[in-house]
């Protein structure tokens, strides 16, 4: 199951929660999606925080459609099971599991939702798995309405580093970025409470604040 409810169930209430994006931030999306063009003559030409107008062929390096890209990222994402893990990120996530409880909230469509856990799983991270779309506020707001404090949320899209303040303001907002060629392209989330450049560094920001808490 990848319904915010389902999630909310396998949370024990009261318990410190960690919300973790799974794009750029535990999974390295940008890395197999530039992997697949490149199978199919195209490449990703990393020159903004986008996909759109970032694809182009390898052999002239002109930009394809538009609509061209989304049908790529339609038929890459039907079978969301092979991308690797960001450096970090699961021995962190499995290190943390027995002071917190974790939940991935992805923005994908259900359907997507099994190759993703089998994604997961494969990389050795079983977590409960919400399946969003838009803004992730009003989703981070439900899950830490049954959970303890402290709060963390992580994630690489500033606009739902925003949404998770406005909506959840005292949940600890962490940005990052997983892959080492898009953290220059998209400057600190101003409403972050930490630009976390490794998952070192979002490990010891959670750790001190669990410990702060007494945890």
């Amino acid at each position: 199951m990848s319904d915010l409810g389902s999630a909310i169930a396998r949370l024990t209430p009261g318990r410190p929660i960690l919300i973790v994006d799974a794009d750029e931030v535990v999974l390295r999306f940008v890395d197999g999606f530039d992997k697949f063009l490149r199978a199919n003559a195209l490449f990703l030409d990393l020159t903004s925080y986008r996909l759109h107008g970032n694809v182009k062929r390898l052999d002239n390096r002109t930009p394809i459609l538009d609509v061209e890209v989304t049908a790529l990222l339609d038929d890459f994402r039907r079978d969301l099971d092979s991308l690797e893990a960001v450096e970090g990120a699961v021995e962190t996530l499995n290190a943390l599991r027995p002071r917190l409880d974790i939940v991935m909230l992805t923005n994908i469509v259900p359907e997507q939702a099994p190759p993703r856990l089998r994604n997961l799983t494969a990389i050795g991270l079983d977590l409960p798995l919400v399946a969003n779309s838009g803004l992730k506020g009003p989703a981070i707001k439900a899950l830490v309405a049954r959970a303890g404090r402290p709060a963390f949320f992580i994630d690489d899209i500033p606009q739902n580093i925003a949404s998770s303040v406005e909506s959840a303001p005292d949940v600890y907002a962490i940005h990052m970025i997983g892959d080492e060629r898009l953290k220059p392209l998209l400057p600190p989330a101003a409403k972050a409470h930490l630009r976390a450049e490794h998952w070192h560094d979002a490990r010891a920001f959670i750790e001190q604040k669990l410990s702060d808490a007494g945890l």
